[in-house]
């Protein structure tokens, strides 16, 4: 079972005096019948706060704060041996990566362009670089302009909650109305114009949270939570029918339908696919399923429904009968992963769309 866990209260850094202050996360609980969230987002993070190097502290990373572009870290007295002012940024760097406290790649990248200075008792990292002209998603003139609500913000990254119908990243060269499109005009209202890149994507009917880095430092180490599962995703969906068990595990390899271009299916070459699920109610013929991926293809959850019987509702690209609902039921109801500065765990709900709740009315699911 699930373990209550509180989401940080003290994520992000305090922005230095004088600048915009730094929103805080609400206290939510991660709670719920399917286990893997919470527990996966704090289980390996390697986001110390503070790093001890031969025995004497190093660097305390609760006392870093950002000043405009720049990450500040105090160093303590006495100064570490080669630490002292003014030492050139090519030995603080060569230290750094020695002891393993950042990322090299990352420390590499910084220092060809100049991005590590060490004075008047600071370490100062530009972290915090405006995005160039290459990272800067279409921001088309005609049309709407593509929004969407932030659930979760601080300086290292921010949670969009992606309607249904809205793709996550352009399908082709100047495509808009896209939730990349929708962060990147939140960071530019914000007089904050960070390089925002989305960490994982839903599919264009599905709705609910979406990850995005804020800087490179927070998109290596959110990439790297997600390739070791550290990121928890949990779903709830209206399906066909009564699933049977009504709390099981769907694992079935998922590869690409030779007759059909957009569709997946389970076939014995595919990639491995594992789906956990709980059913939570079942009237009128239909189920309302709280699930949780242990994998993460693309369709997954859709697939894996239809192959045992059970389609989701509106989902008539995988077999679902006609109804009004023009898209699959289906939406991201929590987010859980490992803060890329401080490696406390975050959790984020995101409430059901007004689409999901009439459904669920609809069949007597409430």
């Amino acid at each position: 079972m699930l373990v209550p866990v509180e989401a940080d209260a003290a994520a992000g850094l305090a922005r230095s005096a004088g600048s915009a202050r730094l929103d805080r996360p609400d206290r939510r609980d991660w709670s719920g019948p399917i286990d893997g969230g919470a527990a996966a987002a704090t289980r390996g993070a390697r986001c110390a706060t503070v790093w001890e190097l031969r025995g004497s502290l190093l660097l305390d990373l609760t006392r870093g704060y950002r000043d405009g572009e720049w990450l500040r870290i105090p160093l303590p007295d006495p100064r570490p041996e080669g630490l002292a002012d003014g030492t050139h940024p090519h030995d603080v760097r060569r230290r750094l990566i020695a002891e393993g406290l950042l990322p090299g790649k990352w420390l590499n990248r910084l220092f060809s362009v100049g991005g590590i200075r060490l004075e008047n008792g600071l370490l100062s990292l530009r972290a915090f670089p405006p995005c160039g002209r290459t990272d800067r998603p279409p921001l088309p003139d005609g049309g709407e302009p593509a929004e969407a609500e932030a659930l979760y913000e601080d300086d290292w990254c921010l949670v969009l909650l992606k309607p249904a119908g809205m793709p996550v990243h352009p399908a082709h060269p100047g495509m808009g109305g896209t939730l990349d499109e929708a962060a990147f005009r939140h960071v530019l209202r914000a007089g904050d114009p960070l390089p925002v890149r989305h960490i994982h994507r839903l599919d264009a009917d599905t709705s609910g949270p979406v990850l995005y880095a804020k800087n490179d430092l927070a998109q290596l180490r959110l990439d790297e939570a997600m390739r070791e599962k550290r990121i928890g995703r949990r779903y709830v969906a209206i399906v066909h029918g009564a699933p049977k068990p009504r709390t099981g595990t769907i694992d079935a390899p998922i590869g690409r339908d030779r007759h059909h271009g957009s569709r997946r299916r389970v076939t014995p070459g595919g990639d491995r696919a594992v789906t956990h699920y709980e059913t939570v109610k079942t009237a009128g013929g239909m189920s309302l399923v709280r699930v949780r991926l242990e994998t993460g293809r693309t369709h997954q959850i859709r697939v894996h429904f239809s192959h045992i019987g059970h389609p989701l509702l509106g989902d008539a690209l995988y077999g679902a009968p006609a109804d009004p609902l023009p898209h699959q039921a289906l939406h991201g109801e929590s987010l859980v992963f490992p803060h890329p500065w401080t490696g406390r765990t975050i959790a984020v709900e995101a409430p059901r769309p007004r689409w999901f709740e009439d459904a669920l009315r609809r069949f007597g699911l409430m």
